[in-house]
């Protein structure tokens, strides 16, 4: 049976194995600081440890339901505001001429389609939030309502 494991600041997959009558833990993947089981992992697990079977479906929600996004204390919580409010900072100073002096036109694209996918992200989330979960001004998400701005 696999499971996360938390260590210091680290998350890591394991699954215990019986070698000579004693249960050791193998180390299928680090996980990083958030534990995070991506189709990256899942390749990567699989191919270095091909006999072992996991059940990644029960995995993915056992992570899901450690993240407690109700407590406003909470160490997840709190980190992802501030990677969000230094994300934000960071986009502000981002200004069109400086990606157009890049000497690298790979890397103004890049920071393009990156941005991109940020804004689908994004909408996503809103859309999600905003359904049918968010009543306007009162509700679970207080008054999170998304602002939606003509193109």
């Amino acid at each position: 049976m696999a499971f996360i494991r938390r260590k210091g600041n680290a998350f890591y997959l394991v699954h215990n194995v019986r070698r000579d009558g004693k249960v050791r833990q193998l180390h299928l993947a680090r996980l990083g600081d958030q534990a995070r089981i991506t189709d990256r992992v899942v390749r990567e697990v699989s191919k270095k440890h091909p006999f072992v079977e996991l059940n990644w479906k029960a995995l993915r929600d056992q992570i899901n339901g450690q993240i407690n996004l109700a407590d406003a204390n909470s160490p997840a919580v709190q980190k992802l505001v501030a990677a969000l409010r230094a994300l934000n900072i960071d986009l502000a100073d981002l200004f069109p001429p400086v990606l157009q002096i890049s000497e690298s036109p790979s890397v103004a694209r890049e920071l393009l389609v990156q941005m991109r996918l940020l804004q689908a992200t994004i909408q996503v989330k809103l859309d999600q939030f905003g359904r049918g979960s968010i009543s306007r001004g009162s509700g679970r998400f207080g008054d999170a309502a998304p602002v939606r701005q003509g193109r």
